[in-house]
């Protein structure tokens, strides 16, 4: 991760983004420990940061299927608005969005996409988000924020959210707004180590919605092995 700061552009696919009940803040966290986390990605259009992401294998990263538009993926970053000799500015090759994406119901809310050179990172820390979205309801940050959550039983999820499916699980705080599942929209949720869940959606307050890994990684594999 800590080549020069570098440019390379790809051509890349375009499509739109609904901004209601998605993801866009870590409320109640704390600054991340710069470059703790380097398998984070951020993905940025022309307009600035979009979406966060995860860096899943050397040439792929892993996102929401609702962050789609033109991106260019940003990695080894702490504050997106320095020049950090830890950057790496990479282009995407290709986009692979989940074939059964539902724009209504956010139902299959992954998207993979498959840079344009190599990387590599280490596995990050358990149990938390992070994010450089807003920390509070108009309060930004410059720096990567980060923060622990819990995992819901379904049962309690689905008093949230009844349209609840297999490729969908929920996290937040159960007492305080502290901790709580509000992270950036397509970003990781890291436990013991390994990637469990992509931020999706959610309401202003805790628990919030995330595509379930497990549930689409054959999917993945199947899209990795046939983008050699």
């Amino acid at each position: 991760m800590g080549r020069p700061f570098a440019i390379l552009l790809c051509l890349a696919l375009s499509s739109g983004i609904r901004p209601d009940r998605l993801r866009s803040r870590i409320i109640g966290g704390h600054e991340a420990k710069p470059h703790s986390r380097p398998y984070m990605a951020s993905l940025k259009s022309e307009d600035g940061y979009v979406c966060g992401g995860t860096l899943i294998a050397p040439q792929w990263v892993m996102t929401a299927a609702h962050c789609m538009m033109d991106f260019t993926v940003v990695l080894g970053a702490h504050n997106l608005y320095l020049l950090e000799e830890s950057q790496q500015v990479i282009g995407v090759k290709s986009y692979h969005m989940h074939p059964e994406y539902d724009y209504n119901t956010y139902a299959n809310d992954i998207l993979l996409l498959k840079v344009c050179v190599c990387v590599s990172t280490s596995r990050g820390t358990p149990c938390s988000i992070a994010g450089w979205g807003l920390i509070d309801s108009n309060q930004v940050t410059d720096t990567l924020f980060e923060s622990n959550i819990t995992i819901y039983n379904r049962r309690r999820c689905k008093a949230f959210y009844p349209y609840l499916d297999d490729g969908m699980i929920c996290a937040g705080s159960y007492h305080i707004m502290r901790d709580t599942s509000q992270g950036d929209s397509g970003g990781p949720m890291v436990c013991k180590g390994a990637v469990h869940g992509v931020v999706s959606y959610g309401y202003n307050n805790p628990p919030g919605v995330y595509a379930r890994v497990a549930y689409y990684l054959p999917w993945i594999r199947k899209v990795m092995a046939s983008n050699p």
